[in-house]
This record gives structure tokens, C-alpha cells and sequence, in this order.
């Protein structure tokens, strides 16, 4: 096997003048891989920069699902696919697909506590982030906590533009506690601007008829969950508490 190639510290120093320093962890395989398979030069520049594509693309997905107030740890490829939670994997395929984000439909997502609802809608919005979809991500009883406490610094309205804009907005356990007046309007108003014109997600120990009951006002409740609904997919998630198996473990 022949040697890898150095780098010249010129051609280091350029790099990093240029801001392309990372490329410099790979150059000497590349330029291995060049050799061994006589690329041309506009072949082994096409390889070196489709290098920092795709590591430019990555970096800024991760900077972006930060923004969105993902957890990075919650992603498609880190999912416990031996865990006993069950779902219409059939209907998941679709969602990752994320036509229902094209076509403004919702997603709820329900079942009971621990079996992954959280983290399957979180690699929803990973997806999104990756194909360049703005999302945010936010639990709704601080959610609705925040939306509140703008109202004393006149920032309310300005906040709830920020929900009506993102392609995809996830309410992470929905409906835990009862909603007051102010929670019910806010509510009411984010589902009807956002109704067939943006995707919604929501997580949810309960099922949405259980909605109306904890709402304060029984008909902004209907008209803001009849709306939720008629647009949306809803998988259901069953099986033995997911987060047992993200305990930490000793090692032998």
C-alpha cells in the first residue's frame, strides 16, 4: 500500500485563508484516491468540493435544527429500531417523506407517555430542517407560558407572527393541563391562520376529543381542533416506554 500523501503547508495555510481549513482532514485521502484512480484535475476538484458541500450542508442543518430548538440527539438514524413501540409504519414512510408538509396538512401524533411520540416528531422536523423547511419546535405549555408573559412587554403579536411563518410548527405535548382564556385564544388563532396554509404537528397523551374539555372557551375549542384535525394524519404510538431504553447502562 503506498504511502498517503502529505499536505504542503502552503496549500494548508490557503485553505484556511480561504475558510475551506476542514477540507484539510480529508486532502490526503483525496488526493490517495486521485492517484489510484488517475482522476483528471476537474474530477478531483468536483470531489473535493462536493467534500465541502456536503459538510457545509451538514453544519448548517445542525445550526438551523438548533434554532428550531431540536434536540440533536433525536434523529431518524438514532431511533431504537428493537423497540417495542408500535405504529403504521406504512403511514410513517409517508410522513418522512414530508409531502404533508408540501400539501400544509398536520400531523397529531398520540399515545401514551414514554413511547417515543416526542422523539418521532422531532426527526420529522430534522428531515424538514435538512430539505431547508424553517420549523420550530417548542412544548406547548411553555409555549403558551411565553405567549402570556409578551403580552406584559407588548411583544405578543410579534411573537405569534413568528409561529404563522415557519413551514412547520411541532407542539410537543399538547394538552397536559388545562388551557385559560388567553392560552385558548392564542391557540384558536395559530391553527385557523395556519389552517391549510402551514404544517402543524402535535404530541399528545390525549386524544382530541379529551381536548375540548380542557380549553376554557368550548367553541374557539371546536372550531380550533375540528380545523387541527381535518387536515391531519394521525399516528398513534403504542408499547413499553421508549426513554427505558435511552437509560444510561454500566458497563462490564
Amino acid at each position: 500500500m503506498s504511502p498517503t500523501p502529505a499536505v504542503d503547508a502552503d496549500l494548508l495555510a490557503t485553505l484556511r485563508r480561504l475558510k475551506l481549513g476542514p477540507l484539510a482532514d480529508t486532502l490526503p485521502e483525496r488526493l490517495a484516491l486521485a492517484k489510484t484512480n488517475k482522476l483528471s484535475h476537474a474530477e478531483f476538484l468536483q470531489v473535493l468540493l462536493s467534500d465541502e458541500v456536503t459538510r457545509r450542508d451538514a453544519a448548517s442543518a445542525d445550526r438551523r435544527g438548533r434554532t428550531a430548538g431540536l434536540e440533536p440527539t433525536m434523529r431518524l438514524e438514532h431511533w431504537d429500531a428493537t423497540t417495542d413501540a408500535a405504529f403504521d409504519h406504512k403511514l410513517w414512510d409517508e410522513l418522512c417523506s414530508l409531502r404533508f408538509v408540501e400539501n400544509a396538512n398536520n400531523v397529531l401524533i398520540m399515545g401514551p407517555v414514554g413511547v417515543g411520540k416526542t422523539f418521532l416528531a422531532t426527526a420529522l422536523g430534522h428531515i424538514a430542517v435538512r430539505r431547508r423547511h424553517s420549523v420550530h419546535f417548542e412544548r406547548a405549555d411553555r409555549l403558551h407560558k411565553r405567549l402570556r408573559t409578551a403580552k406584559l412587554d407588548n411583544s405578543h403579536d410579534a411573537e405569534l407572527r413568528k409561529l404563522l411563518r415557519v413551514d412547520l410548527l411541532i407542539l410537543d405535548d399538547f394538552a397536559l393541563g388545562g388551557l385559560n382564556q388567553a392560552d385558548t385564544d392564542d391557540l384558536y388563532e395559530i391553527v385557523v391562520e395556519r389552517h391549510r396554509k402551514a404544517s402543524t404537528i402535535v404530541t399528545s397523551n390525549r386524544e382530541p376529543i379529551e381536548w375540548l374539555a380542557l380549553m376554557a372557551d368550548p367553541l374557539l375549542a371546536q372550531s380550533a381542533v375540528d380545523r387541527l384535525k381535518s387536515a391531519a394524519y394521525e399516528l398513534v404510538v403504542d408499547g413499553d416506554s421508549y426513554r427505558n431504553r435511552q437509560k444510561p447502562t454500566l458497563t462490564t
